[in-house]
């Protein structure tokens, strides 16, 4: 079955770069509002697509980007010509965010998705105290660490490997918990997790050591307690070029010397 592409929409960055493309595409290949779009195109960085993703999660639209950034990871390569038989020819790649749920020390409570990761992050001098819990189970009674994230796939080749975690292909169904700057115990260096795990973040003495929680560029202050779980039922359809398919360019990264 032949998948249906237009009409088409085109964002764009902030950059003149991106802005310039969006108006050259949008005059030769015609351009609705996204919500009446079948395909969205995303020109900008890999930034911008974590946000276009974010906005359009679960309304069943395809993204596609094209990279008018820097590094490009969630990017196709940017050409103007032959756009339709592109996004006819793409692989569809099906993301599921992480949900957290935070507790702040005034009791409020927080809710995010993450296609990336959620990270817990000290705010001060001293190092944060955390017990983890997996599946109810206390598994960490206490890590001291600057913080300590949880990944998707997806996410494994971003902050997680730039702290060291495992990178971990789409099809694995495993979550990279991974440690940032543990100082106790130190030669603990993570763990993974089915995708099927609840995890359950404790900040322990949280007067004394204020820690952050992150999920993607949703940032919580004063964090007592983080829920992270796979969202199975939230997806997100991401459209890559077939030499470009993000299964591949996972495995590949952990070549890259």
């Amino acid at each position: 079955m032949t998948r249906r592409v237009s009409p088409i929409a085109f964002i764009a960055s902030d950059t003149a770069e991106a802005r310039a493309a969006q108006t050259r595409l949008s005059s030769f290949y015609g351009a609705v509002a996204p919500e009446k779009a079948a395909t969205i195109v995303t020109l900008g960085g890999d930034g911008f697509m974590l946000e276009t993703l974010h906005a359009f999660m679960n309304t069943g639209k395809a993204i596609y980007g094209m990279n008018c950034g820097s590094v490009g990871f969630l990017m196709n390569e940017f050409r103007e010509h032959g756009l339709r038989e592109r996004l006819r020819a793409a692989v569809e790649t099906a993301i599921h965010p992480l949900t957290m749920r935070a507790v702040d020390a005034s009791g409020q409570r927080h809710r995010a998705y993450a296609i990336n990761e959620v990270s817990l992050l000290r705010q001060l001098r001293q190092t944060s105290k955390i017990r983890v819990t997996v599946d109810g189970r206390v598994r960490l009674a206490e890590l001291m660490c600057d913080g300590i994230l949880i990944s998707t796939p997806a996410g494994s080749t971003a902050y997680n490997l730039s702290a060291h975690g495992p990178i971990v292909p789409l099809s694995a169904n495993l979550l990279p918990l991974t440690p940032i700057s543990a100082f106790r115990p130190r030669r603990w260096r993570g763990a993974l997790l089915p995708s099927t795990a609840q995890v359950l973040f404790e900040v322990l003495e949280a007067d004394k050591r204020p820690t952050a929680a992150v999920a993607d560029f949703t940032e919580v202050r004063d964090v007592i307690s983080v829920a992270v779980g796979e969202d199975r039922s939230t997806s997100i359809t991401v459209l890559f070029d077939p030499d470009r398919v993000l299964s591949e360019r996972i495995i590949a990264e952990q070549f890259t010397v």
